[in-house]
């Protein structure tokens, strides 16, 4: 597919309510959007096929869906570490953050090195994709000793709560992924929710929340995947 192709099915399923919505949480911006959901672009996306050209293509266009397929269809055999580099400082506000650093990045060999230097960051935007990216590493079923993301719980217990707002929901969700990897990591995730206490995020002009780790963490269903 070319990328005026591309473009042409992304218009053709365009969603007006969703543009609306993007010009509301997005006034000031001037990237474009066609307002088609994350659901959906996925499913489109099946239609187009991995191709790095292609992505590198549509990651130049200044319209969302754009930028959002071009991380979908990227292929992880051709992604450098120098791409990555350059690309997480091309992110925006935001906006691509979480497709980026948990669809993208677990499938790239060097996903934990660049946990290990995101995370220690002094640039608030860094270290959120650093704690995103951790929350795929966690999810994966890569073999990494448990003392690794131990570490890390206990950097959230004395700092979660005085990070910068979205840090501190990049953090909140690794602990979830943590403690859903086994019980000894569980038993410690629970630990550090029960110290961190209520973990609030402003999201903006939303009715979002921020996941009640311990809640979700000492559900009777995981507590029996672990036997």
């Amino acid at each position: 597919m070319t990328t005026k192709e591309v473009l042409t099915l992304l218009e053709k399923n365009k969603d007006a309510r969703g543009i609306e919505h993007w010009k509301k949480i997005h006034p000031e911006n001037k990237m474009q959007s066609f307002g088609i959901g994350l659901t959906k672009l996925k499913a489109l996306v099946k239609k187009i096929g991995k191709d790095h050209t292609l992505a590198s293509e549509l990651w130049k266009i200044n319209i969302y869906d754009a930028k959002m397929t071009a991380i979908l269809i990227e292929d992880p055999k051709l992604v450098t570490e120098a791409q990555v580099d350059r690309q997480v400082k091309e992110l925006g506000k935001g906006m691509f953050v979480h497709v980026f650093c948990t669809v993208l990045m677990p499938k790239l060999p060097f996903l934990k090195k660049k946990v290990d230097e995101w995370t220690k960051s002094k640039d608030d935007f860094l270290r959120r994709c650093g704690y995103y990216s951790l929350y795929a590493l966690a999810q994966s079923k890569d073999k990494i000793e448990d003392e690794y993301f131990e570490a890390f719980l206990k950097i959230f217990e004395e700092s979660l709560q005085k990070e910068e707002n979205m840090v501190k929901d990049a953090m909140n969700g690794s602990i979830l992924t943590i403690g859903k990897r086994n019980k000894n990591l569980n038993t410690k995730a629970i630990a550090a929710a029960k110290k961190i206490g209520k973990v609030v995020v402003d999201y903006g002009d939303n009715s979002c929340q921020a996941p009640d780790c311990l809640k979700h963490l000492t559900t009777e269903r995981l507590q029996k995947s672990f036997k």
